[in-house]
């Protein structure tokens, strides 16, 4: 495979940003099999932003010959106080769950490092995250508290303070040529690209798109910015209604994708349409089954023939909703009878932490 052929695969949808092509393009000519590395918090379900859209963009990366670890940050989670704070039920869940949560998505256990970083972090890690603060203002590091979903403003323990430094060790550490992460989490690479080229450990940085939870709308508020758009915007397990989980049932998409927000001939802030935008028709296209007195059977060859018949008022809601629901079936297949066989991961998770 030549390099432009893998930069267009790390550049496929979900992802939304790579900082920079000349930087990933290098180092496709330098690395035949590049590090790549993607955190994450272990928190409650996985959901269609954490999981899905996520693992689509791990697959992209193995088909471009990289080699990713998936960091299991239980530090971090214990910090954002997580799973009630439960530093061995955060454990536990990382290396049951949530490990397995990414395994049903179709990953390969034997092509992708999963590491617990508590397993990893020695003395020689801790006194990179000293020098990383050291070398950054209280004021930055505030700036970069929005990657664990927090405000400047909120009243939160001291210890949050270190969490960018320790997440901008961790690519260190790793000794990574990727590094990648929703776009939530771009400060913390910016500060860690900055710091990187004095460290002589530089990386490029890949962002994917954060989908949208059903319940829409704040991508539409004028009065907000357009990262606390997003942000306010994106899938939540936190809010109730919110999120669609990779083992839901059939029944469960259904009825949660037919009461999301899907406003009639608007495509912005619309999570039905992005959805369809980012997960599969990035791929394919997709079909609308309808009756023949609304139009008939409907073939969409991609994302903007999609965006324009439906900001024309040529698809109705109701049968844009039941086609994502019936794709989100297909896709979700795997994980739905993967933890049908192994109930024992699904029952480390409770009801309560669902929305932590």
């Amino acid at each position: 495979m030549d390099t432009l052929t893998k930069v267009d695969l790390v550049k496929r949808k979900p992802a939304e940003e790579v900082v920079t092509d000349e930087d990933l393009k290098r180092i496709f000519e330098n690395y035949e099999h590049p590090k790549h590395y993607i955190g994450f918090e272990i928190s409650g379900m996985v959901h269609l932003g954490t999981g899905l859209c996520t693992m689509l963009k791990v697959r992209d990366f193995l088909d471009a010959g990289m080699k990713p670890t998936i960091f299991l940050a239980d530090y971090h989670s214990y910090i954002n106080e997580k799973l009630g704070g439960d530093l061995e039920k955060i454990r536990a869940v990382g290396k049951g769950y949530f490990k397995h949560a990414f395994i049903s998505l179709g990953i390969d256990e034997s092509r992708v490092d999963f590491v617990l970083a508590s397993d990893l972090y020695d003395a020689e890690y801790w006194k990179e995250v000293l020098k990383i603060a050291k070398d950054s203002t209280i004021k930055r590091m505030l700036r970069c508290i929005t990657i664990m979903g927090r405000k400047e403003s909120d009243s939160t323990p001291s210890a949050v303070i270190l969490y960018p430094a320790m997440q901008a060790a961790d690519i260190f550490m790793l000794n990574v040529q990727v590094a990648h992460a929703g776009m939530d989490q771009r400060k913390v690479h910016m500060l860690a690209r900055e710091l990187s080229h004095t460290y002589k450990k530089d990386f490029v940085a890949v962002h994917h798109h954060l989908l949208p939870g059903l319940q829409g709308g704040a991508r539409m508020n004028p009065e907000m910015s357009k990262e606390d758009q997003v942000l306010e915007a994106k899938m939540s397990k936190s809010i109730p209604g919110s999120a669609i989980f990779i083992h839901d049932s059939e029944e469960e998409i259904r009825a949660k994708i037919k009461k999301a927000h899907c406003p009639e001939k608007i495509t912005e802030g619309n999570p039905i349409v992005e959805y369809a935008e980012y997960l599969f028709l990035r791929d394919k296209g997709m079909k609308i089954e309808r009756p023949e007195k609304f139009g008939g059977d409907l073939e969409i060859a991609d994302a903007a023939e999609l965006k324009t018949i439906y900001q024309e008022g040529k698809l109705h809601p109701m049968d844009l909703k039941g086609a994502v629901a019936r794709e989100l079936i297909e896709m979700l297949r795997p994980s739905r009878e993967y933890f049908a066989k192994n109930r024992e991961y699904l029952e480390q998770i409770s009801a309560k932490d669902i929305t932590r």
